[in-house]
C-alpha cells in the first residue's frame, strides 16, 4: 500500500516562505512520476510541478521562479521549495504520485497541507 505523508504547510505574509514535503512510504518502483496540486475553495485543481525518476522536472507557469520541486531519493522524499509567496498561492496543497509518466493519472495521493498567504 501507498502511503504519501505531507507537512510544511502554514501561514505567512506575502513575500514569504515555505518548504512543504511529502514523505513516501511503500513507493519503491524504479518508474515514477511525483507531483504537487493545490486547489481553493470553489477553485479547480491546478497542477503546480512534477518530478519523475530521471530527475526531470515541470512547473506551473504560475509558479515559475518562485516555487522548485526537488526530491531525495535516499530519503524517499519529495519537496516543494515555495518563495517570494503570493495571496493567489493560498490553497490546500497535495502531494500525488503515479506508476505512470506524469502526464498520466496521479492514483495515490497525500492528506493535504494548507498554505494561507496574508497580505
Amino acid at each position: 500500500q501507498v502511503q504519501l505523508v505531507e507537512s510544511g504547510g502554514g501561514s505567512v505574509q506575502s513575500g514569504g516562505s515555505l518548504r512543504l514535503s511529502c514523505a513516501a512510504f511503500g513507493y519503491t518502483y524504479s518508474s515514477y512520476c511525483m507531483g504537487w496540486f493545490r486547489q481553493a475553495p470553489g477553485k479547480e485543481r491546478e497542477g503546480v510541478a512534477t518530478i519523475d525518476s530521471d530527475g526531470t522536472t515541470t512547473h506551473a507557469d504560475s509558479v515559475k521562479g518562485r516555487f522548485t520541486i526537488s526530491q531525495d531519493n535516499a530519503k524517499n522524499t519529495v519537496y516543494l521549495q515555495m518563495n517570494s509567496l503570493k495571496p493567489e498561492d493560498t490553497a490546500m496543497y497535495y502531494c500525488a504520485a503515479t506508476y505512470d509518466y506524469c502526464s498520466g493519472s496521479f492514483n495515490y495521493w497525500g492528506q493535504g497541507t494548507r498554505v494561507s498567504v496574508a497580505s
